[in-house]
């Protein structure tokens, strides 16, 4: 893996912010703009997983970046709940739901396969080498 001095050029982080854009759309563009519970849910768990790879990356040290891509994983989780409801309640048809839903599982393997590897890195950050 190359060496990253910003989580902005990690791959996982674009991912997150990519699922972080079209959850905003959807909200802007479906009828979820108007139940405010749901939409603030989604919005707030697909923006943490952004701001947890952030965070995990800033810390400098395998072990708590390990921590934070946890963090972010379960967000990523939490995304695909609120897609559930969105489904059932209409917000999103068969076919976009099934799509996204798979973006978002995507980016779920990609934090675990990017934690294993930082679990198993000769690579340490200046923390808990």
């Amino acid at each position: 893996m190359a060496h990253y001095n910003s989580f902005e050029d990690l791959e996982v982080f674009k991912k997150a912010r990519e699922v972080s854009q079209k959850v905003w759309v959807i909200i802007q563009t479906t009828e979820l703009r108007h139940d405010f519970e749901l939409r603030n849910q989604i919005n707030a768990s697909s923006g943490s997983v952004m701001d947890n790879i952030a965070e995990g990356f800033g810390r400098g040290g395998n072990k708590e970046f390990i921590h934070f891509l946890g963090i972010a994983r379960g967000s990523c989780c939490e995304v695909k709940s609120q897609l559930l409801r969105c489904l059932d309640r209409g917000y999103l048809d068969e076919n976009s739901f099934y799509k996204f839903n798979e973006e978002t599982q995507d980016l779920i393997d990609q934090l675990s396969k990017f934690s294993n590897y930082l679990k198993h890195s000769d690579k340490r950050g200046n923390k808990f080498d």
